[in-house]
């Protein structure tokens, strides 16, 4: 079965075909190692998290809670380096396998400190079908306008991507990673929210570097001290066909590190890579991007 982004399947919105997998729902999974952002925060009376599969993907929904789980590399291969993971999902879902965990294991295997970030959402309909009914027409509305950004927003997320570093850095002894070395991933709604924390957070409080994965390429205001960004698209995103990369060009304006990837193919969502296609190689031109920063080549605290 033919993996589709979890994106394009809310703007379709309609009845399944043989090559779109089906939201299903399923049981919330086990979370031992999730860390809440904030220990104090209780979920809203009557509110429930709602768990569904796409294929053998997991994807949640009505986050209120938000939190990071570690995914930590064996200590002999360890970098000092750290990065959140920030899944997609329209600001109404989180592609937690898709663009989470995944991810995460695959960074902790070569090295790099994962922290899958589960951030807070916009509410949907707790019944499957009605929810995707909804967000798909609220996809739809958000994305009339391709010159302009999508109108779906969560500023909430924007604060746990802070808070998230914020507890990443706290921890840093006890996770062996290096403070200074401490960036972040997002893919789609995931990119959004790493741009806003890179552009809205504070001096120390903001990402050291950021991965900037199938999000909306639209001009922004850089500052000066603005972290240095990975960017990747492919050139027929179909959720946000970009008449051009202004978005890099404002990093290249304010003069701050910038490597662009404009894959040939790959469309929306394509996660870790889509087979077949060059996309198969973000990460590991993201954590080539990296070392040649000099962010892998020293232990923590060097």
């Amino acid at each position: 079965m033919k993996r589709l982004s979890i994106a394009i399947l809310l703007l379709l919105a309609a009845p399944a075909t043989a090559q779109m997998p089906v939201p299903v729902p399923a049981q919330t999974p086990a979370e031992p190692d999730a860390i809440p952002l904030y220990p104090d925060m209780k979920a809203p009376k009557g509110s429930t998290e709602n768990w569904v599969r796409f294929g053998k993907d997991l994807a949640v929904r009505n986050v209120t809670v938000p939190t990071i789980t570690p995914v930590l590399p064996d200590p002999a291969k360890a970098t000092g380096a750290a990065v959140v993971v920030a899944p997609g999902g329209a600001f109404m879902l989180l592609a937690m396998d898709h663009e989470g965990w995944n991810v995460a294991r695959w960074l902790a295997d070569h090295g790099v400190a994962a922290f899958v970030l589960k951030y807070r959402l916009n509410p949907t309909p707790a019944d499957t079908a009605e929810a995707s009914a909804y967000m798909g027409k609220r996809m739809a509305e958000s994305l009339r306008d391709p010159a302009a950004p999508p109108s779906i927003k969560e500023p909430r997320a924007t604060l746990d991507a802070l808070a998230a570093l914020k507890l990443v850095r706290a921890g840093a002894g006890k996770w062996g990673i290096d403070p200074q070395r401490v960036g972040m991933i997002g893919f789609s709604a995931g990119a959004m929210t790493t741009l806003n924390a890179a552009l809205e957070g504070q001096g120390a409080d903001r990402p050291s570097f950021i991965g900037y994965v199938y999000g909306p390429m639209l001009a922004r205001d850089v500052p000066a001290d603005a972290p240095p960004m990975f960017a990747a698209i492919a050139n027929d995103d179909s959720l946000f066909p970009n008449p051009s990369y202004a978005l890099v060009e404002s990093w290249r304006r304010a003069h701050v590190p910038v490597e662009l990837h404009a894959y040939e193919r790959g469309d929306h969502g394509f996660g870790m890579g889509k087979p077949a296609t060059t996309t198969m190689g973000l990460l590991p031109q993201f954590l080539s991007w990296m070392e040649m920063r000099g962010l892998l080549n020293a232990k923590a605290g060097q």
